[in-house]
């Protein structure tokens, strides 16, 4: 069985984080600058559909959870057989996913004193700190098959609520953002205020089927660690076939049940699942099996991380800092490819502040 923490998964994450530290801005600048129809619709790629519809920008926030459940085996699992008390070991699972959810509303709305009407509580750190906490749980005290039956349930369950129902005044089943059953309910139960108004795209009610996200990840790492040197390459193939079903199977579903990231859809869940499974079946196979690990080292600089960067545009202007070391770089290159570079200059900064944290062995965990 391998307990040893894959190489992959922290590039993985990295690489994932890299383009919420900007590098969507990469594909932007060369649409605006070329205007040519290949940068157009990769950067369209980069934007999230208003409502119904998948681009590959909404990948991110899934797949960072869904890494987070490739995780639990390696940790929660690990210490269960080393006989760790489970209700130590809940204590623990429920404390990080309050303070991620805490962590959330700082990162939201600051430190400032406000009225709690004025306080946006549903958050993408938030949603990961949840769905985390009950995924781990699901897994601490279930088996897998238990875990398989847990994905379904809550993933047709959700359907169904959002099949069966609507907001009042509206048709069952209906699936807009003023009609749908999912907002409505937040609107009734969450305090403070929707980021939309009527609507929070990390709702409180929308949370439920971000637990199925999770458990995929879950049953992808443990898939991964009882691998052995001569059925690792088979485990990757099995992974890549999985994911590529659960593709196939949302492709099927959206045509009556639409693929949505602001109510995670069940459809949703499952194309960002098969995905997710098909991404870290690839990185897992050249770096963990080939042995290629140099290239991905700048990527694990930052999934190692991937919180203290994600949180950092709060407390850092990065920008800043940027035009301050670069700007003159800028200058000498001119319109209208001075804003690519500055892109380029801005990451380059957030990749040396994680080296040099990484090289300090000073990483932000909760």
């Amino acid at each position: 069985m391998n307990n040893q923490r894959l190489f992959s998964l922290d590039a993985l994450r990295g690489f994932d984080m890299f383009w919420i530290m900007g590098a969507e801005e990469i594909f932007h600048n060369l649409s605006e600058i070329t205007n040519r129809p290949f940068w157009n619709a990769l950067s369209a790629q980069f934007n999230h559909p208003d409502w119904h519809g998948f681009a590959a920008y909404d990948l991110i926030f899934p797949l960072f959870l869904f890494l987070a459940g490739v995780a639990t085996p390696y940790s929660i699992g690990k210490s269960v057989e080393k006989g760790y008390s489970k209700n130590k070991l809940l204590f623990k699972i429920i404390k990080r996913g309050l303070i991620l959810v805490l962590l959330g509303i700082i990162y939201n709305n600051g430190l400032e004193i406000q009225p709690i009407s004025e306080i946006r509580f549903g958050s993408v750190l938030g949603r990961i700190g949840l769905a985390y906490m009950f995924a781990n749980i699901i897994f601490l005290y279930t088996k897998q098959k238990g875990q398989y039956i847990w994905i379904g349930a809550l993933l047709i369950g959700y359907w169904l609520l959002l099949l069966l129902n609507a907001a009042p005044g509206f048709s069952r089943g209906d699936l807009t953002m003023e009609g749908n059953f999912v907002s409505y309910l937040d609107r009734l139960i969450m305090p403070g205020k929707l980021y939309l108004g009527i609507h929070d795209p990390e709702g409180f009610v929308s949370t439920i089927p971000a637990i199925a996200t999770a458990l995929l990840g879950i049953f992808t790492g443990n898939t991964l660690r009882g691998v052995t040197n001569k059925t690792n390459k088979k485990a990757a193939l099995r992974l890549i076939l999985i994911g590529a079903a659960l593709i196939f199977v949302a492709q099927l579903w959206n045509l009556i049940f639409p693929i949505n990231k602001n109510l995670w859809t069940s459809t949703f869940v499952l194309q960002c699942g098969g995905i997710s499974m098909i991404l870290m079946s690839v990185f897992y196979y050249i770096i963990d099996i080939l042995g290629f690990h140099k290239w991905a080292f700048f990527f694990k600089v930052i999934g190692m991380n991937s919180i203290l960067i994600y949180l950092s545009g709060s407390f850092i202007s990065w920008r800043y800092t940027t035009n301050a070391l670069f700007q003159w770089l800028g200058q000498l290159t001119g319109e209208p490819w001075n804003a690519l570079v500055m892109v380029f200059c801005a990451l380059a900064v957030q990749w040396a502040f994680l080296y040099f944290l990484y090289k300090h062995k000073v990483f932000l965990k909760v």
